[in-house]
């Protein structure tokens, strides 16, 4: 009788395995449900992070006041290799 129910069993593997998954599945999502606390708390999102910090930048109140926007000396002459240096 045994090798009839295994051959049985064997054959039909994926027809009784995803029910049996289902149901501890199902009981596994209610007992997590009942143990775990479902309280996230709030945190803004990144867009509003964002907006609220470009709201309270000092730089943007006074548009002369940017330091990006200063000249200040020849983009070229920066890391200037040894060889190509005025002497």
């Amino acid at each position: 009788m045994w090798p009839i129910i295994l051959h049985f069993i064997r054959s039909n593997a994926v027809y009784i395995t995803l029910p049996i998954a289902g149901i501890i599945g199902v009981i596994g999502y209610n007992i997590e449900s009942i143990l775990s606390d479902k309280y996230t708390p709030y945190s803004a999102s990144i867009e509003e992070k964002r907006a609220e910090r470009i709201t309270d930048d000092q730089n943007l109140k006074n548009a002369a006041n940017v330091e990006k926007l200063v000249y200040r000396e020849n983009v070229l002459g920066r890391n200037l290799s040894p060889s190509l240096e005025k002497k």
